[in-house]
């Protein structure tokens, strides 16, 4: 995950392969492997990547093993889809929605409360093979938005609905939910998704707001709410998760998933909900040399006036991958003209770029599967200026089809 401010970014990935993964410089290789073969199993084609975000935020030290363990469940899980023949739109769906059941992120279960006290959810999905996208924004009463993001996405597939009307691929609020019910996804009580952790934010918000408005006008009252708008961004109010995927085919997927922010008005969209800016995923194509997918988190303000998801999956086109993502990162959010007026610039991405080697056939002596597992958290380097900062790391693997 790429931090753009103090944040800690937590990220887990997973690879399935015929290979051990391979560090590769400038970008930093803070991963470590771990190998399961077994000889006695052959399994045909088996195998993918998958890279997992908790979200851009204040993660304390406190929450970092629940923040871990989460990430590893959610990256298990869409391997799981994988090993079962899963193409990567549904294996990053698959991620999405246990990252969305943990009650320690933001997104799903345990999202932050709007100013009404009401859970609000906004989720999307991209397909790099078919181009396809889905979202929601603003929904309430379900459990896990990016099922209903997927479900959109899955029945735009099938073509134009009676009458040649065009079928939907972005709902938000009451509609959203109704369809959602009408296509065989359960609702869920708001109050039921609301945890300890969520409800006690929202009073300690709300005591805060209530302080500052009886606060007299003048210097004062301009300084605290200065002060409660920066705590507000504080812990567990940026943190958006997802997840980007890689299947053994070449295909790419991302999805996003987020409460948004604490204190939030009612109706609020998010970036996780918009189309360029929560997530991207397009496979290699003869415009296109390589397949790429991305899913940001952070302030969605900034991360919308920017577009920032697509803004990285098309610097990954260059061939030094590293110096055109921090160059993107750099002109095209921190330094941004759209938002030039904003003294923080808060946001993270993950990126995947992959494409296909043309080389020998695999050693017929390699068999098994090796998962290399690993999870970390990344923070800015001491010294560096929240907002004017940013930090990548990353690494490179190889991935094969596994030889009986």
């Amino acid at each position: 995950m790429i931090g753009l401010t103090n944040y800690a970014g937590v990220m887990e990935s997973l690879m399935n392969s015929a290979e051990e993964k391979q560090p590769s410089s400038p970008l930093t290789n803070s991963w470590a492997n771990k190998q399961e073969s077994s000889k006695s199993q052959k399994p045909n084609g088996v195998g993918g990547f998958v890279l997992v975000h908790a979200g851009a935020g204040y993660h304390s030290e406190s929450k970092a093993k629940e923040y871990k363990h989460v990430c590893k469940r959610a990256c298990q899980r869409a391997v799981d889809q994988l090993k079962a023949g899963a193409l990567a739109v549904e294996a990053v769906a698959a991620a999405l929605v246990e990252l969305e059941d943990s009650p320690f992120t933001n997104a799903g279960m345990g999202s932050n409360l709007n100013l009404s006290g009401e859970i609000e959810c906004d989720a999307s999905i991209m397909d790099g093979k078919s181009l396809h996208f889905g979202a929601v924004g603003a929904l309430s009463g379900v459990k896990n938005p990016v099922l209903v993001a997927n479900r959109l996405l899955s029945e735009a597939q099938k073509g134009k609905l009676s009458a040649g009307r065009i079928p939907p691929c972005f709902l938000v609020g009451r509609g959203a939910h109704d369809w959602a019910v009408s296509h065989g996804i359960p609702p869920c009580p708001s109050d039921k998704m609301a945890t300890k952790f969520s409800l006690s934010a929202y009073k300690r918000n709300k005591r805060k707001m209530e302080l500052a408005e009886k606060m007299d006008t003048g210097h004062n009252q301009t300084k605290k709410r200065r002060q409660s708008s920066e705590n507000e961004n504080g812990s567990g109010c940026l943190d958006t998760v997802g997840a980007v995927v890689v299947d053994l085919e070449g295909n790419v997927a991302a999805a996003v998933s987020s409460g948004g922010l604490a204190m939030k008005h009612p109706g609020r969209v998010g970036q996780a909900a918009h189309y360029g800016c929560g997530c991207w995923a397009e496979n290699a194509s003869n415009m296109n040399s390589y397949s790429t997918a991305v899913s940001t988190s952070g302030c969605g303000e900034h991360l919308i006036r920017t577009m920032l998801a697509r803004e990285c999956s098309a610097a990954m086109q260059s061939e030094d991958a590293h110096q055109a993502l921090l160059e993107a990162m750099q002109n095209k959010f921190i330094s941004s003209p759209f938002l030039a007026s904003e003294d923080r610039v808060l946001g993270g991405v993950i990126v995947l770029r992959c494409c296909r080697c043309v080389e020998a056939q695999p050693s017929q002596n390699i068999q098994g599967i090796l998962e290399c597992k690993s999870t970390h958290i990344s923070r800015l380097p001491p010294g560096t200026v929240p907002g004017q900062s940013l930090a990548i790391e990353g690494g490179v693997c190889r991935l094969m089809g596994v030889v009986e």
